[in-house]
């Protein structure tokens, strides 16, 4: 047994030590980890809650359930009404922070009523000192982070999640789709749905890891993970793609030819709320 393995045992042995715990399960890779891991330790005493609402993309629902389901763990999926949270619509720098507090309180009420005291989230260790309002949010609930408290970081995560065989070991990362719009543009459920559509419509054409950033005036920008966009001009899927992005909605489609990034969108924001919060500069 290696670092990583006794580790992973630590992990279980904590979880276990919870005699029943719910999980935040977005079928994500971290939060699949935790779920499985708290499966292995609690078998039935360990339930995933996934929060439903037009942030998510419906694949990522069907992937959760499909999970669970093959799986044999209890799933228990709470509707939660972003847009209901004052402000939200506008996309104002705290967003992220009003949304998980929002989110987790829903699900933290579900889980109580089901008898849990403990919820676990897939917080992992590189989380720490990035820019993420979301874990204040959790920290104030009382949210716990087993990989983070485990040391586990994400390439410990996806590495295990191979040796485990769970689905998500290759999964590529991802972010509610508020993150493809810029602080201060106002959101809606049509401009959410434009942009679940227009990236299903990039993953039916056998790309991994894509976003489609909404800008004023209908444009959709295309991110693409490394290596991928020279694809997009062969076999006529930049026509096609484009097709497809019209089609849900948008009036012009671009490339960016710096590809795919995590906090693109809003990285100077995110920067310099990060230095005023004395996490960097």
């Amino acid at each position: 047994m290696d670092d990583l393995d006794r580790r992973y045992e630590r992990l279980r042995d904590a979880i276990r030590a919870t005699g029943g715990a719910a999980v935040a399960f977005s079928s994500g890779v971290d939060s699949t980890l935790v779920l499985w891991a708290a499966h292995e330790a609690l078998g039935d005493a360990a339930v995933a809650y996934t929060a439903t609402s037009p942030i998510f993309p419906p694949y990522e629902t069907d992937e959760a359930q499909a999970f669970c389901r093959e799986r044999g763990i209890r799933q228990v999926e709470v509707e939660v009404d972003s847009f209901s949270i004052e402000g939200y619509a506008d996309n104002p720098p705290d967003r992220c922070y009003r949304c998980k507090r929002h989110l987790f309180e829903h699900l933290i009420a579900a889980a109580r009523a089901d008898g849990f005291a403990h919820v676990l989230d897939g917080t992992n260790a590189d989380d720490t000192g990035a820019y993420r309002p979301g874990m204040r949010a959790l920290a104030e609930l009382g949210v716990e982070s087993p990989l983070r408290d485990a040391g586990l970081a994400k390439a410990d995560i996806r590495e295990l999640s191979s040796r485990l065989g769970l689905p998500t070991a290759t999964k590529p990362s991802f972010a509610c789709l508020m993150t493809r719009f810029q602080y201060g543009d106002r959101v809606d459920a049509e401009r959410l749905r434009m942009v679940a559509e227009a990236e299903l419509a990039l993953i039916d054409e056998g790309f991994r890891q894509v976003r489609v950033r909404f800008h004023e005036g209908g444009v959709a920008r295309i991110e693409l993970g490394p290596g991928e966009a020279p694809r997009l001009l062969e076999d006529g899927r930049a026509a096609r793609v484009d097709e497809r992005l019209r089609g849900v909605g948008f009036s012009f489609v671009t490339l960016d030819l710096g590809g795919y990034a995590t906090g693109k969108m809003n990285a100077e924001t995110e920067a310099a709320l990060l230095r005023e919060a004395g996490g960097g500069a």
